[in-house]
């Protein structure tokens, strides 16, 4: 059984996972969003993570579209 951590509320960065999990979408799907230039991600040593502030810019850009 695969135990995938949530996203804590006040967390300032997400995973490549995390990201997936709050979107509801997969893995592949984050790399997309990144390769279209539609999210920045950032390296923090070996992670890759994207700022909470800049997911939720997007959710909220695609909101407004809708």
């Amino acid at each position: 059984m695969s135990h995938r951590s949530q996203p804590a509320t006040s967390a300032a960065t997400l995973s490549v996972e995390e990201l997936a999990d709050y979107f509801r979408i997969s893995r592949t799907g984050v790399y997309r969003l990144f390769e279209r230039g539609d999210l920045k991600p950032l390296k923090i040593g070996s992670r890759t993570v994207i700022r909470r502030v800049d997911a939720d810019a997007f959710l909220a850009a695609r909101a407004g579209a809708a």
